[in-house]
């Protein structure tokens, strides 16, 4: 990447402000070793969430919070995030993270457990939006259950889908970076969706289900 073009990255990235409260659990996420969202990252989750008037959200892995704040920033008032968290940890920061940032406890559910387990439990077409932040490994399982949950005109959100500039990179074929690349391609093909990679942050999938 050009010297210009590091800039116009850096400076996109930093475009919209991170507030005192998301700046707060991004440090607190980044402490567990939760990868929380970065600022480019939850701008476009924020956005996503405000375009689709995302009422009802569901996020796997919950970045201790960090990328729930920016959906909820997006949501409408009384739209409700409901987070699954595997780690106890990172689901009780979480908690406290939505509660130091005042936001009320109806609109929030935090779900401790394995996606795996939670999610076939869940809802067909319930849902207005799904952002997936967790384990690699399990995306495409995640995503299965993420076009399920979704309704008509839904948005689907993956982190991570540029993996720290390996899924570009065709020399790269270690198990995670294959696992995104494979599953990248299945997405842009799938007739079920009208998907975009964004090179925000380590490279956000969003994704509207016809």
């Amino acid at each position: 990447m050009s010297a210009s073009r590091l800039t116009s990255y850096i400076y996109a990235e930093e475009f919209v402000p991170e507030s005192g409260p998301a700046e707060s659990a991004r440090r607190s996420g980044e402490s567990l070793g939760a990868s929380p969202v970065g600022t480019g990252v939850g701008a476009a989750l924020r956005l996503l969430a405000a375009a689709s008037q995302a009422r009802h959200v569901v996020e796997i892995g919950s970045g201790a919070g960090t990328s729930g704040l920016w959906l909820l920033d997006g949501m409408p008032q009384d739209g409700v995030l409901t987070t699954i968290e595997l780690e106890p940890e990172n689901a009780h920061v979480a908690r406290e993270t939505f509660a130091a940032a005042g936001v009320p406890t109806q609109r929030t559910r935090v779900i401790v457990g394995a996606a795996s387990q939670v999610l076939p439990r869940m809802t067909d077409g319930a849902y207005d939006m799904v952002h997936v932040d967790a384990d690699k490994a399990a995306y495409p399982e995640y995503v299965e259950h993420a076009i399920r949950l979704l309704r008509s005109g839904g948005v689907m959100a993956l982190d991570n889908m540029l993996w720290h500039d390996r899924v570009a990179d065709p020399a790269q074929r270690d198990e995670t970076t294959t696992v995104l690349r494979d599953l990248g391609k299945a997405l842009r093909d799938d007739e079920r969706l009208v998907p975009a990679l964004l090179p925000v942050g380590d490279g956000l999938l969003a994704a509207v289900k016809r």
